[in-house]
C-alpha cells in the first residue's frame, strides 16, 4: 500500500487494519473524514483496500510483487459510521501472473456497509504489460488524455470556502482547491468540476491514495445546478493507470448523464508531471436539499 518511512500519517493510521483470523480484519473508521454525518466513500473504502492488499501480499510472498490496485469497484450498500469499529471479510479470488483479484465486505454495527472487488498488480514502468522482445514494437504503444489547463493551486479556491450546505470534516484531512470557474454554485453552465488535491499533513500520494482522491471533490452537478443536497454514491469504479509523481493531483469530474434522479459521473486524475494516473466512473443518486 505504498508505506512510507513515517508511520503516523493520518490516512494510514485512520484506515489501519488488524488481522483477526483467516481472511478477517478489524478496523475503526474515523469521523474525521466525514461529509455531513458519514465518512466519505473514498475513505470508507480505504481499510478494505488495505486488508485486500495485505491478503494479496501474503499470497504473493511479499508486498512488492503486486503493490498497486489496478481496478477497484465498490458497491455502497449502506452509509458507514465514523467512530465505530468494523469487520472486514476478505477472499483471494485468483492470483495470476499479471494480477491478483480479491474481494472485501465491510460490516459495522451488524450490517454490511460496502462490498469491494479489486485487482492488484505492478505498475512499475520498467515492466510494461503485454510487451516483450518477441513483439512487433520496439516501444510499447501508449495513448493518454492530456490534462486541462487551469490556474495553479494557489490561484484556485479552497473547498472550505465553497457554499455547499453541509459540514465537511474531511477538509481538515484533505486540501482541495477548485478552479474559480467551477467554484461558484451553478455558475459554470456545465456539470463539471476541476481542481487540485493533496493531503493536508504532507503525506505522499501513492496509488492507493488515488482511490480516495477520486471521491473527494464537490459533485460535478454543483457547477451546473448549484447546491444540490446529498449525492450518495451507489457504485464507484477507479482504474489506476500509473504511479503518481509527488505533489498535487489534478482532478476533473464531469456528469453528462442524469435521468430519473440517477447520474453517471466520469473522472480523470493527473499527477504533478501531467501524467494520467487514474480514471473513475460512479453511479450516484441526486437528492434535493433538505432530503
Amino acid at each position: 500500500m505504498g508505506q512510507t518511512d513515517r508511520v503516523s500519517w493520518e490516512y494510514d493510521t485512520e484506515s489501519a487494519v488488524a488481522e483477526t483470523g483467516e481472511g478477517r480484519w478489524s478496523t475503526n473508521l474515523s469521523a474525521a473524514w466525514n461529509i455531513g454525518d458519514n465518512p466519505n466513500g473514498g475513505y470508507a473504502m480505504a481499510s478494505s483496500l488495505r486488508a485486500m492488499a495485505q491478503l494479496v501480499a501474503a499470497a504473493e510472498g511479499g508486498a512488492e510483487e503486486k503493490p498497486d490496485p489496478l481496478t477497484i469497484t465498490t458497491h455502497f450498500l449502506r452509509p458507514t459510521t465514523g467512530g465505530a469499529p468494523g469487520e472486514i471479510r476478505t477472499e483471494l479470488v485468483r492470483s495470476g501472473r499479471l494480477a491478483a483479484t480479491a474481494t472485501a465486505a465491510l460490516t459495522q454495527l451488524g450490517k454490511e456497509r460496502l462490498r469491494v472487488i479489486a485487482a492488484f498488480g505492478n505498475l512499475d514502468s520498467g515492466r510494461p504489460y503485454g510487451h516483450s522482445s518477441n513483439t512487433m514494437w520496439d516501444v510499447a504503444p501508449e495513448l493518454s488524455i492530456q490534462p486541462p489547463v487551469i490556474p495553479g493551486p494557489e490561484q484556485c479556491r479552497d473547498r472550505v470556502m465553497l457554499e455547499q450546505g453541509v459540514e465537511l470534516a474531511i477538509l481538515d484531512r484533505l486540501e482541495v482547491r477548485v478552479d474559480p470557474i467551477h467554484a461558484e454554485p451553478g455558475a459554470a453552465g456545465r456539470a463539471q468540476v476541476v481542481g487540485w488535491i493533496r493531503f493536508r499533513d504532507g503525506r505522499p500520494v501513492d496509488t492507493a491514495a488515488l482511490v480516495l482522491f477520486a471521491d473527494a471533490f464537490p459533485p460535478s452537478l454543483y457547477s451546473l445546478l448549484g447546491r444540490v443536497g446529498w449525492v450518495p454514491t451507489l457504485e464507484l469504479t477507479v482504474q489506476v493507470r500509473r504511479r503518481p509523481a509527488p505533489g498535487w493531483v489534478l482532478v476533473r469530474l464531469t456528469t453528462s448523464d442524469l435521468t430519473g434522479g440517477l447520474l453517471v459521473e466520469d473522472g480523470e486524475l493527473w499527477d504533478s508531471a501531467g501524467n494520467l494516473v487514474a480514471r473513475t466512473r460512479q453511479l450516484a443518486v441526486l437528492l434535493p436539499p433538505g432530503t
